[in-house]
């Protein structure tokens, strides 16, 4: 009998490539900037957490391929995140917020701070980066978007809006890029094993007036058919495929890592 184990990483040469990968200093962006630096990328770690980008740095063994380049910046800081992204071979963009209320009680503010940072930054992100895949005739962009690009969940209006925006923007990159070697995709995720996703949990439990320890099995994997978080190096590892020469077919599409969530 064949005895099937862990999978392995895919096999991916990004040696003498850039990236650059939003939100690097923790979770899913975290994951994405080490699997790349693992396969030979020199890394634009973006964030504007300067302690966890420093952890990522040092997280990053001494002798394996690649490099990670700590780039502090704020997001909503768009003409710096444009010229942040010159001269990039790969873009990730990861970069999340997210805040739980209801519609009629959810600050303008706050809803105007999650599109900048999710969806027009992504957007500056592209115009920096496309001259330069375009010119070598040859880039990968990644979206993180969400099962929440897909679908829709109450007292999520703002990162609802933003996923769904990305995306479009996403799908256009693609449709313009085809010509150049460039292809555009989504990554889908359900709910991952991240801070973000613990303060979700938290504030869900807020919105419904139940134990935090409810909303997991109640709320945010009612809907899944496998009944556990994702890993963010799960999420990672569909990215380094998406990079891979084996993938250079896929553009325009969404990747749903979401355990059968938008199979009902």
């Amino acid at each position: 009998m064949t005895v099937i184990g862990t999978p392995g990483p895919v096999s991916l040469d990004l040696d003498g490539r850039t990236a650059l990968v939003t939100g690097a200093a923790g979770g899913i962006g975290r994951a994405c900037a080490l699997r790349l630096a693992a396969a030979g990328a020199t890394v634009r770690a973006v964030d504007r957490d300067t302690d966890g980008l420093t952890r990522l740095v040092t997280d990053h063994p001494n002798g394996a391929p690649g490099r990670i380049e700590p780039c502090p910046l704020d997001l909503t800081d768009l003409d710096a995140a444009e010229r942040a992204a010159a001269g990039t071979d790969l873009l990730v963009n990861n970069a999340g917020l997210q805040l739980v209320r209801p519609i009629e009680e959810f600050p303008p503010e706050a809803f105007h701070q999650v599109l900048t940072v999710m969806l027009e930054a992504p957007f500056r992100l592209l115009r920096g980066a496309l001259p330069h895949m375009y010119a070598q005739g040859w880039g990968r962009v990644i979206n993180i978007s969400s099962v929440h690009g897909l679908r829709a969940s109450p007292f999520k209006s703002a990162y609802v809006a933003a996923k769904h925006g990305l995306e479009g923007l996403s799908k256009t990159a693609a449709l313009e890029g085809a010509p150049h070697g460039v292809t555009s995709n989504c990554v889908n995720p359900g709910y991952v094993r991240t801070p973000l996703v613990e303060r979700q949990i938290a504030d869900q439990a807020a919105a419904h007036g139940i134990p935090e320890e409810r909303v997991l099995a109640d709320i945010l994997l009612a809907d899944s058919a496998l009944k556990r978080l994702l890993e963010p190096a799960e999420v990672a590892e569909a990215v380094a495929y998406l990079c891979t020469p084996q993938a250079s077919f896929v553009t325009g599409t969404s990747l749903a890592l979401d355990g059968g969530w938008t199979a009902h």
